[in-house]
């Protein structure tokens, strides 16, 4: 029996943050062990946020280096990057010419983007037909995805049982794994961390910066001597992830008793975060300046993973009549 394969993708629109770390990275790491992994820069998709292409080059290997430096193993998980697999924008294609409008229509994403701004573009709209060819194209078993994400992956279950039905079972349907609830961690105003919101905590940076942002966290007025509600304390929902359940059992109750402030609750946060990625930090200083182990990182995967897609487009060009 083969291994489930996973795939998942993140888009190098900006630093690597907490909530990436926590919903995405930090899972995907750990699959790593227990299922074929398949891991990928999401590129192509980035160009949705029109992003300066100077930034996305810079981007793409940062965030390499940031997934490298946290735990990420080169010769466990196929790691690359989404344009170095050419085949995907054919399969989009393809996919395209058999996904309804409506379906597209229905696509909250779409909506809830341009209405914060984003310009309306076609391949914003075609998004999740991307999507579907990424996770597709490999015949990934299981796609771990966040609650505002599970209607692309529904989506990409029609388009793929559409075509089965028209084609023959070529395509794996996926399974949606959904991410636990930290892929909603909070930022520093209460909002879900987000980089649309600027309200993010990087993993890596200057630590003066880093310390400002954390003691910055927005909080209610509560005074020093008052009890507090830990559920309704960003810094302690933040803190219990990096500190393990004894330390924030400690902090909830120090909430609770009142005579400790959220300035004290920030100043233990921060702590916490920077000696949980005291290691990381120490390997990505490590490899900083070896920009070129970073790009055969994804070379050697792009390879990879550019033969199992090359395999399944030939399927697919073989049934819908292509030569």
């Amino acid at each position: 029996m083969k291994p489930k394969r996973m795939l998942s993708g993140i888009q190098p629109t900006g630093d690597v943050h907490l909530g990436n770390y926590f919903g995405m990275m930090k899972p995907a790491i750990e699959m790593q062990d227990s299922v074929e992994t398949y891991l990928f820069i999401a590129d192509l998709h980035a160009l949705t946020s029109s992003i300066e292409p100077d930034a996305l080059r810079k981007n793409t290997i940062s965030v390499a280096l940031d997934f490298i430096s946290c735990g990420l193993n080169p010769e466990k998980t196929i790691f690359f990057k989404q344009s170095d697999v050419p085949e995907v924008t054919e399969l989009t294609w393809i996919l395209s010419c058999q996904t309804s409008m409506g379906l597209l229509e229905r696509c909250h994403s779409y909506k809830d983007k341009t209405a914060r701004g984003m310009i309306s573009n076609h391949g914003l709209f075609a998004y999740p037909v991307l999507m579907a060819a990424d996770i597709l194209i490999y015949k990934s078993d299981i796609v771990p995805v966040g609650r505002d994400q599970k209607q692309h992956l529904e989506v990409t279950r029609d388009i793929a049982i559409r075509f089965n039905n028209r084609y023959g079972e070529i395509l794996t349907i996926p399974e949606a794994v959904i991410r636990n609830e930290s892929a909603a961690l909070p930022g520093t105003d209460g909002q879900k961390m987000s980089k649309s919101y600027g309200n993010t905590i990087e993993l890596f940076g200057d630590e003066k910066t880093l310390r400002k942002k954390i003691m910055g966290i927005v909080t209610d007025s509560k005074g020093l001597e008052d009890a507090k509600n830990p559920d309704d304390c960003i810094p302690y929902q933040i803190y219990k992830l990096l500190s393990g359940k004894k330390n924030a059992d400690e902090m909830a109750e120090k909430l609770r008793a009142g005579g400790y402030g959220y300035g004290h609750a920030k100043k233990e946060l921060f702590d916490a975060y920077w000696e949980h990625f005291r290691p990381f930090r120490e390997k990505r200083s490590a490899i900083l300046n070896d920009s070129s182990y970073i790009e055969k990182v994804l070379a050697d995967g792009a390879v990879k993973a550019g033969g199992t897609a090359r395999k399944t487009v030939c399927e697919i060009r073989k049934a819908v009549g292509l030569k």
